[in-house]
């Protein structure tokens, strides 16, 4: 079994469990892994620690619950981590984050994508660019803008695994693509 279906299946559970407490307790799990994500983004010594073999689940289960301290996080998300330091998955956290992040969004009916500009798009522009979407998709949208400057202009749109390419790179190897064709 791949870290990446363990790591579903562990955030479904305590989503489920989530679920079964009411909309403040999935929102509130969501909030405290989503601390915890940033503390081993912040420091990474941590989640070495949670994937060295030479540290004994019971270092790793002080090392976690100090880490879960210092956030305040819920009973069930400081269980939850207590099992699976017993389970020898704390290093799957970033991906169980993740995946329960996804499944937050589902249950929100948010949508998640990145536009990719060839120039940065001042606020105004992002905000007008955010409106359109949420209107055409009547769904919630949460964007993250990047800058390429090789796809020359317009934009790249990604929600989930759908790619959307209106650049003029896109558009230009098009063009050449007919002109090799003849059309």
């Amino acid at each position: 079994m791949t870290g990446n279906v363990v790591a579903s299946r562990y955030a479904g559970a305590l989503f489920a469990l989530g679920k079964q407490s009411g909309p403040r307790e999935v929102e509130s799990y969501g909030r405290d892994l989503d601390a915890l994500a940033e503390a081993l983004r912040d420091g990474p010594e941590l989640f070495r620690v949670f994937r060295n073999p030479l540290f004994s689940i019971e270092e790793k289960s002080r090392l976690v619950s100090a880490v879960l301290d210092k956030i305040s996080a819920e009973k069930m998300v400081r269980n939850f981590c207590l099992l699976l330091a017993e389970k020898e998955r704390l290093s799957l956290l970033p991906e169980i984050q993740a995946h329960y992040s996804t499944l937050l969004d589902v249950e929100n009916g948010v949508l998640r994508g990145t536009v990719t500009t060839a120039i940065a798009l001042d606020e105004e522009k992002q905000g007008k660019l955010k409106e359109r979407l949420e209107r055409q998709a009547d769904r919630s949208i949460v964007l993250g803008f990047n800058e390429d400057p090789d796809i020359l202009g317009g934009l790249i749109l990604t929600v989930g695994d759908r790619i959307m390419d209106a650049s003029l790179r896109a558009q230009l190897g098009i063009l050449k693509e007919n002109i090799k064709r003849g059309e």
